[in-house]
């Protein structure tokens, strides 16, 4: 018989969330990462070749009229965001630096040797029992492309001092710098013939302009609608003259066989899009502070917050377990399996999110626990 005067989960959690914490911070943390896990979810396919071999495709591909969907699901900017508004809200003036980001980076790494491990494992079975060495290469890159976002989320979190010292000196302004430095960079690219190499810069240049409003929002700034209006009308407005007037892509993500990508790396058209996104994820705040206010929304924000490396690291694993287990034991399965070249493929392939979803919950089951330090 259950006591109904004994606490739910939800009430314990909320009870024991600190009161002056900004849950809706949480949220925006926990709407990113499901915006990354279902953007490559729905547009990460594998396409059965025979023999045994996985050729990764899009539905971005054959139909590029889709691509307003990359606007939805590339949530990146909101992770930076966010970042920078902790970091800066974890930062104290004079406190040592090394034990400081030494700690801020273990939070963060912590889970990244079990999935390299679990790997370096997996892929000598799967070579033992003679998958393909190209399928082999292909999903090792899946798996480990996720780990640049934590170079360069560590990278700046690290610099948070220093984003921290240009914020007291500049104020708002000082995202200029950054964001004058992509746009140089893309000149350079795209219009000066520059070597391609060097548009890699803006992958840091790029996604500092988020982190750095984030920096200015956790001193206090970027608080009125007007701003967060200001950043969704301007960033919107940006966006659209880049793509129509300068040749920019539509989507948002990465398109195999494009030749331009807007995230591979970051193109001022995805730096201006985040600003979109940084605006309205400020105009977003009250209306989530609210909704936090309900003890089983914030619990399910709370845990998921608690494994959001794990989830990040994990859910491309889960995607390509579910279709490999699935083509080696049933077949070529719509939405699984097959070229995603028409409508019907879409609707399959959303239909497969639960089994999606179910193989990560054993995953996260198995190796949330090395998110958290050991107790002593």
């Amino acid at each position: 018989m259950i006591d109904a005067r004994r606490p739910t989960l939800a009430t314990r959690i909320a009870a024991a969330t600190p009161p002056d914490r900004d849950r809706a911070v949480d949220a925006l943390r926990a709407l990113a990462i499901l915006g990354v896990v279902l953007g490559h979810w729905l547009v990460t396919a594998f396409v059965d070749t025979g023999g045994g071999r996985l050729r990764v495709n899009s539905p971005l591909s054959a139909m590029p009229h889709l691509a307003p969907a990359s606007w939805v699901l590339q949530t990146l900017a909101v992770f930076f965001l966010v970042g920078g508004y902790t970091a800066a809200k974890g930062h104290r003036a004079g406190e040592p630096y090394v034990p400081w980001v030494r700690r801020r980076l273990a939070r963060l790494l912590r889970p990244v040797p079990v999935l390299l491990l679990a790997w370096a494992v997996a892929t000598g079975v799967l070579a033992w029992a003679g998958l393909p060495s190209d399928t082999l290469r292909t999903l090792l890159k899946l798996v480990l492309s996720p780990l640049w976002f934590l170079g360069v989320y560590g990278t700046l979190i690290a610099l948070t001092p220093m984003v921290v010292a240009v914020w007291n000196r500049l104020g708002v302004r000082g995202v200029l710098a950054p964001l004058t430095a992509t746009a140089l960079l893309d000149l350079a690219r795209f219009g000066w013939d520059a070597p391609g190499w060097i548009g890699w810069g803006t992958v840091l240049t790029g996604w500092l302009v988020p982190f750095y409003l984030g920096v200015a929002w956790g001193h206090g700034a970027l608080a009125s609608a007007r701003t967060g209006w200001l950043l969704l009308g301007g960033g919107a407005a940006a966006t659209g003259a880049l793509i129509l007037t300068a040749g920019y892509p539509a989507s948002m993500v990465g398109v195999p066989g494009a030749e331009v990508s807007n995230l591979n790396p970051p193109t001022l058209a995805a730096v201006a899009f985040g600003l979109a996104q940084c605006g309205l994820a400020l105009l977003a705040r009250g209306p989530l502070t609210r909704c936090m206010r309900r003890p089983r929304v914030w619990a399910a924000i709370a845990l998921a917050n608690l494994s959001a490396m794990t989830i990040f690291l994990w859910h491309q694993t889960a995607l390509m377990a579910a279709t490999m287990a699935t083509d080696l034991t049933v077949g070529p399965l719509t939405g699984l399996h097959t070229a995603p070249d028409h409508a019907g493929w879409i609707a399959a392939r959303l239909a497969w999110l639960p089994l999606f979803a179910a193989v990560l919950a054993v995953l996260w089951a198995a190796a949330h626990r090395f998110e958290r330090p050991r107790q002593r």
